[in-house]
């Protein structure tokens, strides 16, 4: 068996509507940059997004 590292990206986000601390996870940083972008509307909305690197357990041929 063989581990490899990939990368997801986690956005944390200010959800307005129902004022809370919310999380989602991406596969690309595309898809997360454009998710954070859709959340950061009024001057009180923020995320971030965290690049993690997560161990791929790949069994070999």
């Amino acid at each position: 068996m063989e581990n490899q590292l990939a990368h997801e990206y986690h956005v944390t986000y200010f959800d307005a509507d129902c004022g809370r601390i919310r999380n989602e996870t991406f596969d690309s940083r595309t898809e997360a940059e454009r998710f954070a972008g859709r959340h950061c509307v009024g001057e009180d909305s923020w995320a971030v997004i965290d690049e993690v690197a997560v161990e791929q357990a790949r069994i070999a041929a």
